[in-house]
């Protein structure tokens, strides 16, 4: 589960007002981002590892340590004391009590300097992953395939606060005229340099009370997600396939395109998820999309339980945003760094190359497959094209700079594809590839 929906579902049933949910979120995220520097400042004024400690001790320390190092906004004195009470309301045995523990260590973070950070010549992995709290393993794989100065852009850019990024519904106004809205509303908005319909804003609160966003006015989505939907290019009238597709950003923004004329089947093996997804088609104003519950693994034209027919006729356009490591969007969900791990990757790719043999086969002859991915891992994205491709004759690899902005250029990788690793703008990494299907000789 990701923390946003963790969270969400906590925070629905506290009460809290408006202040002290923004506080949360900025407490959880802070320490998820941050949690490998936690622990290594945690454990120079500690008698004992922090790892080593129970987990209700641990989060008090991650907590107090998160806002007396990042928060100056909270009195020291505050964050220890919360900190102390933490652990007090979550004892069960007058032998669990940590209280005294918490407070020496807390206290001593205040008082002790800050010791120097580790030497890059000296042990570079540990240089990262300290400052920047990555995983070892992620670190080492980077440095290895990149460099130093290349790994630190990216373990930076994985502790960055990401904007808030919208991306326009079309179907009921223009870019334009949302900016206009929104500015008058109060609120801060500029464009994004690369998707002609999407906006950063600002200081905005909870997006969900934004009249705007309850008149389905908009989506949100970051800006290199918004770029997929338009490498597939989607027409007007056409029969379009979105494979795994909850909670809806990319399935909506083809019906979108589409000018909500045509069909769109959206796949997801999570009836919670597409739960979500025709939640948001209905907020959007969209009535082209049918969602179906099923496994892409399996062969779809044979699973009755999913047929109505909608599998036995080929579709003119597929995407396939894959499930995947996700260490693209880690700014976003940095809770990703701690659940996850190397040996994930071959098992994704593996999965990734099945989805690829399942999709291709519903692609009519001169069709169009998109493959897309929220990876910055090679064995995630080009590996598992040119696996595909050499598997498959029948399929060709085509640029994606046709069917982007003139601004997209810079995010071209060597074939032709799209790659936000390195980007110059504010987005995540996302990879996405356009394959054209042969015609029947």
């Amino acid at each position: 589960m990701f923390a946003d929906d963790a969270l969400d579902r906590s925070l629905s049933r506290a009460g809290l007002d408006v202040r002290d949910r923004a506080l949360t979120f900025e407490l959880v995220y802070g320490v998820l981002r941050h949690r490998a520097t936690l622990d290594w400042r945690l454990d120079h004024v500690a008698d004992r590892g922090i790892a080593r400690l129970p987990s209700l001790v641990r989060m008090a320390l991650r907590l107090g340590a998160y806002q007396l190092l990042y928060l100056g906004k909270i009195p020291p004195s505050a964050a220890v004391n919360e900190s102390v009470k933490l652990v007090q309301l979550g004892k069960q045995r007058p032998s669990q009590d940590w209280t005294g523990f918490v407070n020496a260590v807390l206290r001593s973070l205040i008082r002790e300097p800050a010791p120097p950070w580790p030497d890059p010549a000296e042990d570079p992995v540990s240089a990262l992953s300290v400052r920047y709290s990555c995983p070892t393993w992620l670190t080492q794989r980077w440095l290895h395939r990149f460099g130093f100065a290349t790994s630190e852009s990216l373990c930076r850019a994985a502790i960055t606060i990401p904007p808030l990024t919208i991306r326009t519904n079309t179907l009921r106004l223009t870019r334009d005229a949302l900016e206009t809205d929104l500015v008058r509303a109060g609120y801060q908005v500029r464009p994004t340099t690369v998707s002609p319909v999407g906006l950063i804003l600002e200081k905005c609160g909870p997006v969900t009370e934004i009249p705007q966003f309850r008149a389905g006015a908009f989506y949100v989505e970051d800006e290199a997600g918004q770029l997929v939907p338009l490498i597939l290019g989607p027409q007007p009238g056409e029969r379009v396939l979105d494979a795994c597709a909850a909670p809806g950003g990319k399935a909506t923004h083809l019906a979108a395109l589409m000018q909500n004329r045509g069909e769109i089947v959206a796949i997801d093996r999570s009836p919670k998820r597409l739960h979500l997804l025709e939640e948001n088609c209905r907020r959007l104003g969209i009535r082209i999309i049918t969602s179906v519950t099923a496994d892409l693994t399996q062969d779809l034209r044979e699973e009755r339980k999913v047929g109505r027919g909608l599998f036995r006729q080929p579709f003119d356009r597929i995407l396939l945003d894959a499930p995947c490591s996700g260490l693209g969007v880690l700014r976003r969900h940095p809770e990703g760094k701690w659940q996850k791990g190397e040996g994930l990757l071959a098992r994704h790719q593996a999965t990734q190359i099945q989805m690829l043999e399942q999709v291709s086969r519903l692609l009519r002859p001169g069709g169009v497959l998109v493959y897309s991915s929220c990876s910055t891992e090679q064995v995630e994205n080009e590996d598992v094209i040119e696996q595909f491709c050499k598997a498959h004759a029948e399929f060709r690899r085509e640029p994606v700079s046709s069917w982007l902005p003139p601004t997209a250029r810079v995010l071209l990788n060597t074939q032709g594809d799209l790659s936000t690793m390195f980007s110059p703008y504010p987005m995540d990494a996302f990879f996405a590839a356009r394959l054209r299907k042969a015609t029947a000789v």
